[in-house]
């Protein structure tokens, strides 16, 4: 028996041990894309089989019992959790039964439609896109935001924005909302008014000028183009709108049988701004659009130096002159590189 006894004791050091390296040691792997995912509404056997299966536990003996003695069992909570290769176990289940997961960075640049926006919003959050889209082409959803399915882009201010993964969609368009609220509280509004604009109405221009140009030196003329547009009772006639219009962004050029593509996003068929954004503006642009210049220009076109810049006319025949010098400068490219 006292030869026995040290045997035995030895036994019971070597599990302990065990047990405690599985317990405490570095024995958690980082899932493949960084962070593990649970769904709302999972169970903890799945949470625990996905854990298995995504080889971030080697098995689920000591997870499970962990898991149970702190009754993570009983109180599942959806996230995304960022889990680090070096974790041991015990911090595992405590991170996952106190909830603490990693925020989704939804940065937001430029998007051109509502689909573009919801499939971005199903790509990095649980909600579904089709939800999204749903929820975004209905009056009746967008009533308490005080937008509709065409202005229902204006609640977007291009930024970066930290939400939980599983978020609800109400939540999400919700933090837009505000973010739309705090941006126009004050002077913004209050230029929007000196100019006889809706916040809404400003974006919406501001998208167009965004469409037409990336020069921040020609965004605040382009604008006051259109301001003298509007208040002439003049058509836009801004290309950006056919290809929303068409939905064909990549179109070169505008030809005349685009012009008669029927929407009323075509500001070459209707007066006045469209019903909605054709995109999202930046801060820069729509900053640009508040504060442009007087001027008494009602023409732009590019110049033909091809830099990006436009020459701004206020009469027909001053603008057919610049017209006609980026046509000829744009038929000699085409030739030299057709040769």
């Amino acid at each position: 028996m006292k030869k026995i006894f040290p045997i035995i004791l030895f036994i019971l050091l070597i599990a302990g041990v065990y047990c405690a390296w599985a317990v405490f040691g570095p024995t958690v792997s980082a899932p493949e894309n960084k962070y593990f995912y649970i769904k709302t509404g999972t169970e903890y056997e799945d949470v625990k089989a996905a854990l298995k299966d995504q080889e971030i536990i080697s098995g689920t003996f000591f997870f499970d019992r962990i898991a149970k003695q702190v009754k993570y069992d009983k109180n599942v909570k959806p996230g995304k959790y960022e889990i680090k290769s070096g974790m041991n176990l015990l911090n595992l289940v405590r991170m996952l039964k106190a909830g603490r997961q990693s925020p989704v960075r939804f940065v937001i640049n430029k998007i051109r439609t509502k689909e573009d926006f919801a499939g971005k919003i199903g790509q990095q959050f649980e909600v579904d896109s089709i939800d999204v889209i749903n929820f975004i082409t209905s009056n009746d959803s967008l009533l308490k935001y005080n937008v509709d399915s065409n202005t229902m882009m204006t609640i977007i201010i291009p930024n970066s924005y930290l939400l939980w993964w599983n978020s609800s969609l109400k939540n999400i368009i919700a933090r837009f909302a505000d973010q739309k609220e705090k941006f126009w509280d004050g002077k913004r509004a209050e230029k929007a008014k000196a100019m006889g604009l809706t916040p809404d109405q400003v974006y919406t221009m501001a998208s167009i000028v965004e469409e037409e140009t990336n020069k921040e030196e020609d965004k605040g003329l382009i604008a006051s183009v259109y301001m003298n547009r509007i208040s002439k009772g003049m058509k836009l006639e801004a290309d950006p709108t056919v290809k929303y219009a068409m939905r064909d962004f990549g179109l070169k050029r505008i030809l005349h049988g685009h012009l008669q593509y029927p929407s009323l996003y075509n500001t070459y068929q209707h007066t006045g701004l469209p019903p909605g954004p054709i995109a999202t503006p930046s801060i820069n642009t729509i900053d640009a659009v508040l504060d442009a210049p007087k001027t008494d220009y009602i023409f732009f076109v590019a110049k033909p130096d091809f830099k990006g810049y436009s020459n701004f006319a206020s009469t027909y025949q001053q603008h057919l002159v610049f017209a006609k010098a980026y046509q000829r400068a744009l038929d000699s490219l085409i030739i030299s590189r057709n040769k």
